[in-house]
């Protein structure tokens, strides 16, 4: 075996760790949502649960985190309402000061997702379709403008009072109860929402990540600042493109030095598609080195378990809603929509009674007619 062979044995089967961390991220995330389900059955069946509300599930809650942070900056302090969605938003916004956009390919289950959805693309079309640049450019300004507008109404124009009283309103303090609501009891429009989205990622290759996820262009402004990156050594590339041909942010990777774009999301494909030692690498300024996949591991798993860790420790990780307050929360909104459906518009009962009249007036038209 060459040194090129070797090369990329070790480059395949150290791929391996970043689908290690996302499975292992994954199936955190579907503990959360069997622990979250079994919390809201209980409620929802009029019993108080015996099962813990899992905090993680407000990692699902990002406009709930954005207020948040606007009121910590205001106070100083972490609300109890949402406390761990805060903590969460915090880690994950610190990832992209070290590791690029790595949360979305490392961590995310909505990236693994779709790394699965575009290996769909690929066997359907046999290549990698995206809309020409006159297209993507516009297209991926959607997440920037998504981003800004609720960073721009949320930072800069929500006074602190609206945001005390946001907080403390029932729609802030249950919403990961109407969160829940949403997917159990999914309206016919949101549905044909989702397919077509699901249909678009289907169609044109990194479609949620590339062109709508606010939250990836947040991090990839954040990015910008960096510690980590993908540089390039020039002098050895071959300049045959295979770097390029993987990255599925679509990066010129040839034409650069050091990759600065947002659409980085520190995967590595281009770097383990390289045919050439020493070419590419995500570099660090305290690394001589280019950091391997076990060290991008170990920091991403290090920066979530002691963001929890300190939040646990501080007390600013489990909110202090008492499980009587969600009881009372679903029953009062069962009763609610109890009396919506036993609603019935005055227009139509109107036109109810008028057809009820004239039944009556016909059928004593005909008992008149058939007397002698």
């Amino acid at each position: 075996m060459n040194k090129k062979q070797a090369r990329h044995k070790r480059l395949k089967d150290q791929s391996g760790i970043r689908v290690g961390i996302q499975i292992t991220f994954l199936l955190l995330v579907i503990c959360i949502g069997i622990q979250f389900y079994l919390f809201v059955s209980s409620i929802e069946s009029g019993a108080l649960p015996e099962v813990k509300r899992p905090p993680g599930v407000e990692a699902f809650l990002p406009i709930s985190a954005l207020v948040s942070a606007k009121h910590f900056l205001y106070t100083g302090t972490i609300n109890n309402v949402h406390p761990a969605g805060l903590v969460l938003f915090f880690i994950i916004c610190f990832t992209a000061l070290i590791a690029k956009r790595g949360f979305c390919s490392w961590v995310c289950p909505i990236g693994l997702l779709t790394e699965h959805v575009n290996k769909l693309h690929c066997k359907i079309f046999n290549r990698r379709l995206s809309p020409p640049s006159w297209i993507d450019y516009p297209m991926r300004s959607v997440k920037y403008l998504l981003a800004g507008f609720f960073i721009y109404q949320i930072v800069f124009r929500m006074p602190v009072q609206s945001i005390e009283r946001f907080i403390q309103s029932p729609y802030n303090r249950f919403a990961d109860i109407k969160m829940f609501s949403f997917f159990t009891d999914m309206s016919s429009t949101a549905f044909m929402v989702l397919l077509f989205l699901a249909v678009l990622s289907i169609l044109i290759h990194n479609f949620w990540c590339r062109y709508l996820c606010p939250y990836g262009a947040l991090l990839g402004v954040i990015s910008f600042a960096s510690a980590g990156r993908i540089k390039r050594n020039p002098a050895r590339c071959l300049d045959c493109g295979k770097c390029e041909k993987q990255c599925p942010g679509l990066i010129k990777i040839r034409r650069k030095r050091k990759i600065h774009s947002p659409e980085c999301s520190a995967c590595l494909s281009c770097v383990n598609n390289c045919p050439e030692n020493d070419v590419l690498g995500f570099s660090f300024p305290f690394l001589e080195k280019s950091a391997s996949p076990a060290v991008l591991a170990i920091v991403f798993l290090v920066l979530f378990m002691t963001g929890i860790s300190t939040a646990r420790l501080y007390g600013v990780w489990q909110n202090d809603i008492p499980k009587k307050a969600y009881l009372g929360y679903v029953q009062q909104q069962n009763h609610v929509q109890l009396r919506k459906t036993r609603r019935i518009d005055p227009e139509k009962l109107e036109k109810m009674k008028e057809m009820i009249r004239r039944m009556q007036r016909q059928k004593s038209k005909n008992s008149n007619s058939q007397l002698p």
